[in-house]
């Protein structure tokens, strides 16, 4: 896992985990990176200073008082009401989806295909596509809805 500073194109910094570095790479460019603030998705990896381990940091760390958080601390709160009511609903959402349908994984375009063209029974499916997949089957008059992922079911 890597940690990386982030900074979105209106400035607010943040930090997020990924499994490597190609993941923020891959991640960003899918557009499924969001600033927690302003929900932009351009963002790009913020300057950082390395973490180089000291004689006097070590001894810093071993402290006991480095181990308890400043008396004044505070939560920090990344999401306002309308932004956890909105990944509340998208979650219900999810889940009513999941009990409703069957998940047909990666086959859900062949699958979508098929039952638009009468070769397999109709049925509530759900699925993995990519955009030019859900594209096509668009255009072609297949009705699909692709649902959006909550941030925290991408990391």
């Amino acid at each position: 896992m890597i940690k990386y500073a982030l900074v979105c194109d209106k400035g607010h910094g943040f930090e997020s985990w990924f499994p490597d570095s190609d993941s923020f790479d891959q991640q960003a460019r899918r557009g499924l990176v969001d600033c927690p603030r302003c929900g932009s998705t351009s963002v790009s990896k913020a300057l950082m200073a390395p973490s180089v381990s000291t004689s006097k940091r070590k001894a810093r760390n071993a402290a006991p008082e480095a181990a308890s958080p400043p008396s004044g601390a505070q939560p920090v709160a990344l999401m306002d009401d309308k932004q956890r009511a909105l990944r509340d609903a998208i979650r219900e959402l999810h889940a009513k989806i999941a009990e409703t349908s069957v998940d047909v994984g990666q086959q859900f375009a062949a699958e979508a295909r098929r039952m638009h063209d009468g070769e397999t029974p109709t049925r509530a499916i759900r699925g993995q596509a990519t955009i030019a997949q859900a594209r096509e089957l668009w255009e072609d008059g297949v009705p699909v809805l692709p649902i959006p992922q909550l941030p925290d079911d991408r990391n």
